[in-house]
């Protein structure tokens, strides 16, 4: 018989799931290049080009949104501590310590875990900072492991959870080429680690930021820092806010991958209709990292993804 689990994908981090068309193509860089230099031959082709491949990045990520097993289907998340405790919608008494996580299980409890029934005592071993494990499940219900800030994290991911079930779509401001802007990457000259606040109160993540992206927007110039997209090679990641923030995009921070340049090139694209919501927008059950203060801006960008829309519940009746 197949288990939740193995029907289960990966979850990558919170930072690069929310959407898949996340990074700046060659028809990206190619509008911007033309729109900062002036070209107009070839120019209405790229736009073109680029648009339609926007479309299809957003039809592909409302569809990864709706996966039985993404990151809608959190149902619930857990701090673990060195007290084995009962957790809510979980079988077993839970706890961490050296060993990692460990779930002892009553008389008539049990897990699966690689394919395997579990019951008693099981050690789950040592979690990596920021690293997805889906560790075991019951029913369909699956069970997922992580490390965020020093702490372990008990998450469940349940198809039935009601997120999954009300979410309706993302909206977007219209695809428009003057948000694609040329920009110059000027590195550190070494990475530095910066602390970043969380969705999730209790929690600070440390991330490697490489540099900044310098642009100029309504004749300002502006500095945003770029942090390392760890699970994307050279990529580097924005977090940012600005004053459609609570308004019309999420309040708490969007993010935005940006191509790295090649050695001895320092022209980069910062793509904002690409500008991306985070998992957070969705769901409560997920510590997403947020904008550093430098990242947050004043000016309205209205380019990327909106506020996601869900169904209202139905309301009870006495």
């Amino acid at each position: 018989m197949t288990s939740a689990i193995e029907t289960a994908p990966e979850t990558a981090p919170e930072i690069e799931t929310a959407t898949a068309a996340v990074t700046v193509t060659e028809t990206a860089t190619e509008t911007a290049t033309e729109t900062a230099t002036g070209t107009a031959s070839g120019s209405a082709a790229a736009v073109a080009a680029a648009r339609a491949e926007w479309d299809a990045g957003r039809e592909t990520s409302e569809q990864q949104r709706r996966e039985p097993y993404g990151f809608l289907a959190y149902s619930a998340l857990h701090f673990l501590d060195g007290e084995p405790r009962r957790v809510e919608g979980f079988p077993g008494r839970w706890a961490t310590g050296e060993q990692g996580p460990v779930v002892d299980l009553d008389a008539g409890e049990s897990l699966t875990v690689d394919g395997e029934t579990v019951t008693g005592r099981h050690v789950f071993g040592p979690v990596r900072e920021r690293e997805f494990r889906r560790a075991a499940s019951f029913g369909d219900v699956v069970v997922e492991l992580s490390r965020r800030g020093g702490h372990d994290l008990l998450r469940s991911l349940d198809p039935r959870h009601r997120l999954r079930e009300t979410y309706v779509r993302t909206p977007a401001f219209d695809y428009d080429p003057a948000w694609v802007i040329p920009a110059e990457f000027a590195p550190y000259p070494a990475p530095r680690p910066i602390e970043v606040a969380a969705a999730v109160d209790g929690i600070v993540h440390t991330h490697e930021a490489v540099g900044e992206a310098v642009f100029a927007l309504d004749g300002a110039e502006l500095r945003l820092i770029l942090l390392r997209a760890e699970h994307l090679a050279g990529a580097g990641l924005i977090l940012f806010t600005d004053a459609t923030s609570g308004v019309t995009t999420y309040r708490a921070s969007r993010r935005l991958l940006v191509t790295l340049p090649a050695p001895g090139s320092t022209q980069i694209v910062l793509d904002f209709n690409r500008a991306g919501n985070l998992q957070c927008a969705y769901t409560p059950y997920a510590p997403c990292p947020l904008a550093p203060p430098q990242n947050r801006l004043t000016i309205p960008i209205e380019a990327g993804e909106q506020i996601p829309t869900f169904r209202p519940e139905p309301a009870e009746t006495e």
